[in-house]
């Protein structure tokens, strides 16, 4: 189950960028709240309060109590969206989802890897995360705080599909079964090493094939073939 908050708004007035503008010289945020079988609610809240709250919480999946002035209990939400200044890193404007209970809802959750792979420990590998963040659907009351995977039997070479792993009750993924999560592999400048060792034995192989299939019966290359070479190097001698 994710974490709860509660956050304090108010109901605004009108909309447009003059009403905004006002608001954020204030030190308040507009916002507006909207859901299922409800019209949206343009709504203003504190900006230094709603920083510090989304500084201490995994935002897409923490179920936030909206405490709307006037209304007789918080509503349950989710931030949709967050809009922030370019440059300034300050909030500008925030969307907020209704959520009701037993009604799925589509959000991100982030992933842990649990563990260090038998490859990395043992074999020298590296651990690379492909996927951060799952896309699922479920109800609010299913909506866990991430979604932990062990990786400590991976070895190198190993792979970690999304089919893989066993995601609780009621979690449907909404992302395809072969994507991969993780996997284990060599450092890149050992493999790039391991290839070029491999490249230069085999030109040496090739090389005295060649070399042995060019000469005629004394040893010495037939004047045709003298005559393809130098052709084949542009005329040149070498």
């Amino acid at each position: 189950m994710s974490t709860n908050a509660a956050l304090k708004a108010e109901k605004r007035e009108g909309t447009g960028k003059g009403i905004a503008r006002k608001l954020r010289q204030s030190g308040r945020v507009p916002a507006v709240l909207y859901g299922r079988e409800m019209d949206s609610v343009h709504l203003s809240i504190d900006a230094k309060e709603a920083e510090r709250l989304f500084h201490s919480i995994p935002v897409d999946n923490t179920i936030i109590g909206l405490e709307v002035e006037g209304e007789k209990e918080p509503v349950q939400t989710l931030v949709r969206e967050i809009q922030t200044h370019p440059w300034k890193a300050s909030l500008v404007h925030v969307d907020f989802l209704r959520i009701q209970e037993g009604v799925a809802v589509e959000l991100d959750i982030p992933v842990h890897l649990i563990g260090i792979p038998v490859g990395v420990e043992v074999g020298g590998g590296v651990l690379e995360q492909i996927i951060h963040d799952l896309a699922i659907r479920c109800i609010p009351s299913k909506i866990p705080e991430s979604i932990d995977v062990d990786v400590s039997h991976l070895d190198l070479n190993d792979v970690l599909h999304i089919a893989d792993i066993t995601f609780g009750e009621g979690i449907e993924v909404m992302v395809a079964q072969e994507r991969t999560l993780c996997s284990v592999a060599l450092p890149r400048a050992e493999e790039e090493v391991v290839v070029e060792e491999v490249e230069g034995e085999e030109g040496e192989v090739v090389e005295g094939e060649e070399g042995e299939g060019a000469e005629g019966v004394d040893g010495e290359t037939p004047e045709a073939e003298k005559g393809d070479s130098k052709a084949d190097t542009g005329g040149r001698d070498r």
